[in-house]
């Protein structure tokens, strides 16, 4: 079993089974600089069926995703 990624957009927040994923809330993951994405994390070789066609993505492409502009704010934090 490994941990899996998958990126949603924000408006499907509300369809995520909490309890299914390792994040607790909406308010505990984390958005694309613009907010418009986020993702949600999970530990189980079944996929949570709000999640069903979506791409996986592994630790190290989940990180090289984050590192992008489009979710880490090049200006922040200031110099």
């Amino acid at each position: 079993m490994s941990r899996k990624y998958v990126i949603i957009n924000a408006d499907e927040v509300d369809s995520v089974d909490f309890s299914q994923v390792d994040e607790t809330s909406a308010d505990t993951i984390r958005y694309s600089v613009d907010g418009t994405k986020t993702f949600v994390k999970f530990d189980t070789d079944t996929t949570p069926s709000f999640l069903d066609g979506k791409t996986q993505y592994s630790h190290s492409e989940i990180l090289a995703i984050l590192a992008t502009d489009e979710w880490t704010d090049p200006d922040f934090p200031p110099e």
